[in-house]
């Protein structure tokens, strides 16, 4: 058979052909159906003279000793793949042209496909096994038989495994190795001699050459293939199975057979994993998961809208997976009780089923026919090409064409047939389980097996997913206990359950696919699983809520991610009630302190408790239950209340090593927006400090009376430092809050503490005019009470000292030019910046103040709106312009703490997906986007003439 024919000979068996009428016929068939069969019968005539002369089966038998006689010796690689590769061709026309001429049936075509993959794979592995020998890595038992006890193992999954290989199928293969078995004396590791020798196998079975490929080759069905390499020892395999291994797993393992290599060990294997595979006892957990595998295909009993043309006829409605299906999921509940039900062959197992009592007989002749007559289908789709499609060709010419080679008579019958035949199947397989809710949602939501199936990534598309093919890979390893959170059996059980709402909360989010990224995130952290998709299964409002907060807040996932357990808090009824006012604060942040153990313990009790307390106002800003003032108000509270409680704790622990001094101590002033109480969910803290010497001991100052004493100036300096510490440095929950110290005198190279007589000589002589503008803003939080009084009044005096008005307009005009230079005002959705924006309403207020504060001391305010209500009051200010300017500052608060909260620094709006820019106009308490824009143009102008019409244009 190795031989071709003569030309003379060809010429003979080309008339004898013609002259026969079924001769005839066939060649009809393959020049006019099949441009692969057609260049194949041209090739390889003496296959088809083979055939007429004694039957396909003879001709296979030939076909596959001539194989192992060339192959099975070869020492030269590229010679043993020729051989691999002219086989195949000849077995390709071969099985063609006796399922074209019904000389085979089904089973009989699907066996020899089968048979010739077994051969072909098994001579490449001994070739790989002896060149390893040769290279001196193994020592091989027997080394005219290389794979003899050789250790390594080739397991056939899926149609292989079978013996129900499909015409241009791929081979699905699972590389082993037992090391028990194999004497191995190579320098590198025992696992990498193997992995060259999966990859070359993978490599001489499906590199193309200028004769062919033998079969497209995947080993994506081992363990957790995303992170292992492509050959497994046996022992790490069973560990995965036996700890890790899921259900669809299962099912695949009912197809698996030792198909090359060391059949012993591989047999061996399969044994071992009875246990996983056949089950004897199921709960309650792992039948509604085995339910899943079907429950996640949409379909629908009695529907029968159906196009022939473009149907995929494999993954399509009532196609042949879902044949399989209908058998696998009843073999992973029964199976492990009754050994009949153990057949890996599709047609058996229905059979079987029906001698079990659980499928009618008329139900398994259905299914069986419709699984004979779409599998006849499939093969004729493959045959025209050599492709492993599975999809009819379009309505039109083509789909007739394709109906004449089927044999039938005509597009019609073709057609009624083929939908009287899907439509049976999906109608019995959405009979199966049919009591279980669907899992599908909108369309089809599977995620078992290795590759991604295209129904799903389609309806994830139609759901509103940009990169449905990256979200489907991304949650088939969930699947395989990538993350710590889905290692268990049953967190994988109850994501199943749950990954149909899942991806729908998701997909209600204004960006999908950022959102599903982010909850990505947040499960590669979580310890583990069981707990939150429990919680998350029960109630479906908290899910929502999850989706809203992984779609529309980065800085809450983010804490989430840290916390999950605030999802438990989200369920109390006070969740979403007005936060409490700041004594309640403070005293639920001692109680929390009062836990801790030692001063690290505290340091970190009070970022939980912080962000935590943040994480609740985030989420009601989200929410659009707090916003603009209150939110800024709270979110100050929650910082006061944090620095106040950790100071005792970091002078008690300071003065252990250092005493205490004489005096009122160290007073804490915030500036910024803590000190106007106007902080955001990003705001830093703006503070300085100040300590009391009393004046009769400058010129002597007394040393503390601890351990190590210091003079005051060193004293509070290094105290200073130790509060900004216990706030910025980072522990194992992270910073408490950013501190900025750049507004002390003299700035960054100033004294970290300075006493009050010392501050207020630098503010009064060498501040710059910014420098008071920001005091304007100060407010003494901490310290013992006269201290405070006294620096509340020392400021207060300071900043209503008579001032030359020329300068003060001079110097803050020119200062808002410069900024203007370095933050143009044309930007609109630059809140701070913008015309008629923060800083100029800011600049403006402080202006007023420092102006008339002289005359009426009353006008400074730490918060901007309060400044601007008193410069009203006090008649400096015309009360309409005051209504203007206190309305600009509460929409862009309002706007600034939603989008620093949702979209951070960075803006643009023509990427903004509709759904956030509905949340913003609502944040803005605007209609719609359109009238939010319009209403920001309008108040941003209004701002900027009152801001001109004080300080002249910047």
């Amino acid at each position: 058979m190795a031989r071709g024919l003569t030309e003379p000979e060809l010429k003979a068996f080309a008339v004898d052909l013609a002259a026969d009428p079924g001769g005839r016929r066939l060649l009809g068939v393959l020049f006019l159906h099949s441009p692969f069969l057609s260049e194949l019968a041209l090739a390889e005539p003496q296959v088809i003279r083979g055939i007429l002369a004694e039957g396909p089966d003879r001709v296979l038998d030939r076909l596959l000793s001539d194989l192992e006689r060339e192959a099975g010796t070869e020492e030269d690689t590229s010679r043993c793949m020729r051989a691999l590769r002219v086989a195949r061709r000849r077995v390709a026309l071969l099985v063609a042209v006796a399922d074209l001429t019904r000389a085979w049936v089904l089973e009989t075509v699907t066996a020899a496909l089968s048979r010739f993959a077994d051969t072909a794979i098994n001579l490449a592995a001994r070739h790989l096994l002896r060149r390893a020998a040769l290279q001196g890595d193994l020592i091989l038992p027997d080394p005219a038989l290389p794979e003899h006890r050789s250790g390594l193992v080739v397991l056939g999954m899926g149609k292989l495994g079978a013996n129900e290989l499909n015409y241009s199928s791929d081979i699905d293969l699972i590389v082993l190795f037992d090391r028990e078995r194999i004497d191995y004396r190579g320098r590198r590791s025992i696992q990498d001699c193997f992995v060259r020798i999966a990859r070359d196998l993978v490599r001489m079975l499906q590199e193309r050459t200028e004769v062919g490929y033998v079969f497209r080759t995947d080993l994506r069905l081992r363990p957790d293939p995303g992170s292992t390499p492509l050959a497994l020892s046996v022992v790490a395999a069973e560990t995965y199975y036996e700890g890790m291994g899921q259900n669809w797993e299962r099912a695949a393992m009912i197809k698996a057979r030792a198909v090359a290599g060391d059949i012993e060990a591989g047999q061996n294997f399969l044994k071992a994993l009875r246990p996983f595979i056949w089950r004897k006892h199921l709960d309650f957990a792992a039948i509604q998961d085995i339910h899943s595998i079907k429950r996640q295909i949409h379909a629908v009993k009695g529907f029968r809208d159906m196009a022939v043309g473009g149907h995929n006829i494999k993954l399509g409605r009532g196609g042949i997976r879902e044949v399989e299906f209908f058998a696998q999921t009843q073999q992973l509940i029964w199976g492990g009780r009754d050994a009949e039900l153990r057949s890996p062959a599709t047609c058996p197992t229905i059979r079987a089923l029906v001698a079990a009592g659980r499928v009618k007989p008329e139900v398994a002749d259905a299914m069986i026919d419709a699984y004979r007559y779409l599998r006849e289908v499939e093969h004729r789709l493959q045959m025209i090409d050599d492709r492993q499609t599975q999809t009819l060709p379009p309505e039109g010419p083509e789909l007739e064409g394709f109906a004449a080679f089927l044999g039938e008579p005509s597009l019609d019958a073709f057609r009624e047939r083929l939908l009287h035949h899907l439509g049976a199947v999906e109608d019995h397989y959405a009979e199966l389980f049919e009591e279980a809710p669907s899992l599908a949602g909108p369309g089809n939501l599977v995620f078992t097996g290795s590759k991604n199936d295209p129904d799903t990534v389609g309806t994830l598309g139609e759901m509103g997913y940009a990169d449905g093919a990256s979200i489907a890979t991304v949650i088939r390893a969930w699947h395989t206990g990538r993350y710590r959170a889905t290692r268990s059996t049953r967190a994988r059980e109850l994501l199943t359950e749950l990954m149909p709402a899942l991806l729908t909360a998701l997909a209600h989010t204004p960006q999908p696919d950022a959102a599903f990224t982010r909850f990505d995130t947040f499960l590669s952290g979580l310890p583990a699983g069981v707990q939150l998709f429990s919680l998350l299964h029960a109630n479906p409002e908290l899910l929502k809520l999850m989706a809203e907060i992984m779609g529309g807040a980065p800085l809450l996932a983010e804490r989430l991610g840290q916390r999950p357990a605030l999802l438990d808090a989200v369920l109390s009824r006070d969740f979403f009630k007005p936060p409490p006012p700041k004594a309640d604060l403070a005293a639920e942040f001692h109680h929390a302190l009062e836990q801790g153990n030692d001063f690290q313990d505290r340091l970190d009790i009070a970022r939980r408790w912080a962000k935590d307390r943040q994480f609740q106002a985030g989420l009601l800003v989200l929410r659009h239950h707090l916003d603009g003032g209150p939110a800024g108000e709270t979110l100050s509270d929650i910082a006061e209340v944090a620095i106040g409680g950790l100071t005792p704790h970091v002078e008690a622990e300071f003065e252990h090593q250092h005493g205490k001094l004489p005096g009122r101590g160290l007073a804490t002033v915030a500036l910024g927006k803590l000190g106007g109480r106007e902080m955001s969910v990003t705001s830093d803290l703006d503070l300085v400090f100040i300590y009391d010497l009393p004046a009769d001991q400058e010129a002597n100052p007394p040393h503390s009376n601890g351990p190590k004493p210091l003079a005051p100036i060193h004293y509070y300096a290094r105290l200073a430092q130790r509060h900004i510490a216990a706030l910025n440095a980072p522990t194992s929950e992270g910073k408490l809050f950013e501190v900025d110290m750049r507004l002390r005198p003299s700035g960054n190279s100033g004294p970290i503490a300075s006493s009050l007589d010392g501050f207020l000589r630098y503010q009064s002589v060498d501040a710059w005019t910014w420098e008071h503008m920001a005091l304007t803003r100060a407010r003494v939080i901490l310290g013992e009470p006269s201290f405070v009084a006294e620096i509340e009044a020392s400021l207060r005096q300071l900043l209503s000292r008579p001032r030359d008005t020329q300068k003060l307009h001079a110097d803050i005009a020119d200062m808002r030019r410069r900024v203007a230079q370095q933050f143009p005002a044309d930007r609109e959705w630059d809140i701070k910046y913008r015309r008629g924006g923060l800083v100029d309403i800011e600049f403006l207020a402080q202006y007023l103040e420092l102006r008339h504060a002289p005359a009426h001391p009353e006008v400074i305010h730490a918060n901007t709106g309060a400044a601007l209500a008193a410069l009203a009051r006090a008649g400096v200010l015309p009360a309409a312009d005051a209504a203007t300017l206190i309305d600009a500052l509460a929409l862009w608060r309002r706007l600034q703490g939603f989008l620093r909260l949702t979209i951070g620094q960075e803006f643009d709006e023509a990427a903004l997906p509709d759904g956030i820019k509905r949340a913003i106009a609502a944040a803005g308490r605007a209609s719609d986007f359109a009238s939010l824009k319009a209403y920001m143009a309008e108040i941003g102008e209004a701002a900027a003439a009152i801001h001109e019409r004080f300080l002249g244009r910047a």
